[in-house]
């Protein structure tokens, strides 16, 4: 078994924490988390806009926790981490783990940098030590079933595809801290919307030929809302992307899908999370669209493998989670002007 550290304790290292306990080829060597007494408390009482599963809360509560790295370092011996704080801290942590000898698996968004995204890049080239971004939609079973449909032509070529996620905002862990901190977190462009994006361009496997949007700002951006289309000229497919949490914090959390194929319309929300639906124009059925958290499980579960292999698949490489990245920022160049 590998032996792995999550840095950094809140909604989503809680998340990482218990699928890596079910992965029978990593063992939860430790957690790092700065603030240690915040730890049992967090997971006696988690946090979060989105069920990622059940925590097994005995076993979390057995392992040890180190307020830093190189405390953590010096106690225990790793192969790994998981690296989950916030995006303004990623460049420091990851650039420390790589320079410690560990492979890698930090979340969304990987940098707001490209440049220092790029100096990571050869870094764990360098190193030969994998380095993978958690888009975690890639692995939602929702998403990948769509992506199977696609590619296989199930129902036809793909024509229209509409992808959304909306959001209150978020007010829990250190999210109403970043509010004093304006736009430290990418706001809903580079944090919520950038799962569609990413999304898009993967099943696409490149980024589109033209693309309209418009921006609205925010409490912690100046781009928490975007309304997006885009055009593949090639394939003749228009795809719209929506979102933000521009929302008042109680509104729930949803998103989704439709897309309509030459024989057919797909769709899936997480307001009837249970069933993909397919329409004609006779009749409607359903597929079980499984559980939206098992994402989380198979995206560690390839971080795992990879680092079995010492090699990581090229579609799911860092530079594709870079790419993103500039994807995000072509969406602030080509908005339209406020009138």
């Amino acid at each position: 078994m590998k032996r792995v550290a999550v840095i950094g304790f809140g909604f989503m290292g809680i998340t990482h924490s218990q699928n890596i306990l079910k992965n029978r080829d990593l063992e939860l060597a430790a957690i790092v988390e700065k603030d240690e007494a915040s730890v049992v408390r967090k997971i006696d009482d988690p946090e979060g806009n989105i069920s990622t599963g059940e925590t097994d809360v005995n076993a979390l509560k057995k392992v040890p926790v180190y307020t830093s790295l190189k405390t953590c370092l010096e106690k225990e011996t790793l192969d790994a981490v998981h690296i989950c704080v916030h995006t303004n801290l990623h460049y420091a942590v990851v650039k420390e783990a790589l320079e410690s000898g560990l492979h890698v698996l930090v979340e969304k968004p990987f940098l707001l940098d490209v440049e220092k995204g790029e100096e990571l890049i050869r870094l764990a080239q360098e190193k030969n030590l994998i380095l993978m971004v958690a888009h975690v939609v890639r692995f939602m079973s929702p998403y990948k079933k769509l992506y199977e449909i696609i590619h296989s032509e199930t129902y036809g070529k793909l024509k229209f595809i509409s992808l959304s996620r909306f959001s209150g905002l978020p007010l829990w862990g250190q999210w109403k801290d970043k509010q004093k901190d304006f736009g430290s977190s990418g706001g809903a462009l580079f944090d919520l919307i950038i799962h569609d994006i990413d999304f898009a361009a993967f099943v696409f496997g490149k980024a589109p030929d033209k693309i309209e949007s418009k921006v609205l700002p925010g409490k912690l951006s100046k781009h928490d809302y975007l309304n997006a289309n885009w055009k593949y000229h090639s394939k003749n497919v228009d795809v719209k992307i929506e979102g933000g949490n521009i929302f008042h914090s109680n509104f729930p959390f949803e998103a989704g899908y439709k897309a309509v194929f030459e024989k057919a319309t797909v769709s899936f929300s997480t307001n009837d999370a249970d069933l993909i639906y397919i329409d004609s124009d006779t009749e409607r059925v359903s597929i079980d669209a499984n559980d939206l958290g098992d994402g989380y499980f198979n995206e560690i579960a390839l971080f795992a493998e990879s680092i079995k292999t010492e090699n990581l698949p090229e579609k799911y490489s860092p530079k594709t989670a870079l790419d993103t990245i500039k994807l995000c920022y072509r969406h602030l160049e080509t908005q339209e002007p406020v009138r």
